[in-house]
């Protein structure tokens, strides 16, 4: 009787604080899962963490999958394939693909965390079905992925969907009295500064208050925190004018909303309402949703690119 756990491919997702394996079937069903943290400031700890994780599921499950997708933080520089990441910054400067290559010598297929994301939640997860769609990660950081007809857009450099390093308009930095704020990327006033879950935090620091974290934020205003209500007032509004420019640029027909910020259940409705008063008349917010797969959704958008690489536009 044939091995109901065989694997098909490997979907690995790397991300700053834990490195996510999942084994998927033929049908694409994950049959193994299994979690590590990532090794923090070593780049050769890095590789033998992936290689020796690629070596267990392979023992573990008595076969070894012939294709294995990688979703890595960050971007890849087009031409010298070099990594920059602000989540693991061991990673910055070095040449993560080919040397992961050489270590676990067979296809690998690689695609960015975010983007592989939203290509996990257009097969099967929230947005299936749908013409387009974005998925929007609202985490440590800000970022997301495009799919036009269940095909993950990469764009020339590789960068579709990096919309947290979009900037926010002075204006409405002034309007609600916000600093200017250096990015990891090297740009200032970057919308993940703001909007994200790190930026909840920031902004009612800077309001005066004390959280180290979103999940406090949100504390302190459901128990009827004034500073902590303002601060979720004033970070609604920004992510309202992201997402307003995000769909004047892309229209999505549904946009899918990870991280950690995506089980606050007020914000699927709020947000329609913090966006339109961003938008001129007329134009309709798409639906925004909670994500099928969770925060399990990077490492299976990984493993289709795996098995299956034309959902993957690199060029468009």
């Amino acid at each position: 009787m044939a091995d109901t756990r065989a694997p098909a491919c490997y979907g690995i997702d790397i991300g700053g604080t834990k490195i996510e394996l999942v084994a998927c079937d033929a049908a694409l069903q994950v049959v193994w899962r299994r979690r590590i943290a990532t090794p923090q400031g070593d780049y050769n700890g890095f590789l033998q963490a992936v290689e020796m994780l690629v070596a267990e599921a392979d023992a573990e499950l008595g076969q070894r999958a012939d294709a294995i997708g990688i979703a890595l933080p960050g971007v890849r520089e087009r031409r010298s394939g070099r990594q920059l990441s602000a989540n693991v910054q061991a990673l910055t400067g070095q040449c993560v693909s080919a040397d992961l290559q050489a270590r676990l010598q067979r296809p690998l297929h690689f695609g960015n965390d975010l983007q592989c994301f939203a290509l996990s939640e257009a097969h099967g997860g929230a947005a299936d079905g749908y013409a387009s769609m974005f998925g929007a990660i609202l985490g440590t950081g800000a970022g997301g992925g495009y799919c036009l007809h269940g095909k993950l857009v990469g764009g020339f450099n590789g960068l579709a969907g990096e919309w947290g390093h979009w900037s926010v308009p002075a204006d409405l930095l002034q309007r609600h009295g916000l600093p200017l704020l250096e990015c990891g990327c090297g740009l200032r006033g970057c919308v993940e500064r703001y909007v994200s879950g790190s930026g909840v935090a920031m902004i009612e620091r800077h309001l005066g208050g004390t959280a180290a974290n979103a999940s406090q934020v949100i504390a302190l205003a459901e128990a009827g925190d004034a500073r902590a209500m303002q601060a979720l007032d004033i970070h609604r509004d920004l992510l309202g004018h992201s997402f307003a420019a995000l769909i004047l640029a892309l229209d999505p027909h549904v946009i899918v909303l990870g991280g950690g910020l995506s089980q606050y259940a007020p914000l699927y409705q709020q947000l329609p309402a913090a966006i339109a008063a961003h938008l001129f008349n007329g134009v309709e917010v798409p639906p925004i949703v909670p994500p099928r797969f969770g925060d399990a959704g990077g490492a299976r958008g990984a493993a289709l690119l795996a098995c299956q690489p034309a959902y993957l536009i690199p060029g468009a």
